[in-house]
């Protein structure tokens, strides 16, 4: 039913203006045209990410938005850190660290915070 439909990511933030100085300011992000009271849209290639105030952000301890940004991640992540973006480092199985990105066989995935703690990442698909 939902295969041949577009999706859109959520995360939920404490302060709108906090986190529109992040999404916009470091992470380049343009709000879309369609906005409603204590949300933010913005597109992002051909999807949409909902920016939106709640109580209850960053209580996820997940990935929240995943950037597919092919073979970039290095360099993207670069990029951002110029921007004083902060790269998390985690221990996990079969993965080592180069810099800030993390790699398994081909898979390439830099993890990153916005200022709630919602976990964000580019990995190259």
């Amino acid at each position: 039913m939902l295969g041949n439909m577009d999706a859109i990511a959520n995360v939920a933030v404490k302060d709108l203006d906090v986190a529109r100085k992040f999404y916009e300011g470091k992470l380049g992000l343009t709000p879309a045209d369609t906005q409603c009271e204590g949300i933010v849209v913005y597109r992002s290639g051909n999807s949409k990410l909902y920016v939106y105030r709640s109580d209850f952000a960053g209580t996820n301890q997940a990935t929240a938005v995943t950037w597919e940004v092919g073979d970039q991640v290095d360099e993207l992540a670069r990029a951002l850190a110029d921007h004083g973006v902060a790269f998390e480092h985690y221990e996990m199985p079969d993965m080592t660290l180069e810099g800030d990105v993390h790699v398994s066989g081909k898979m390439r995935v830099a993890w990153f915070k916005d200022p709630d703690g919602n976990i964000l990442s580019l990995a190259n698909g």
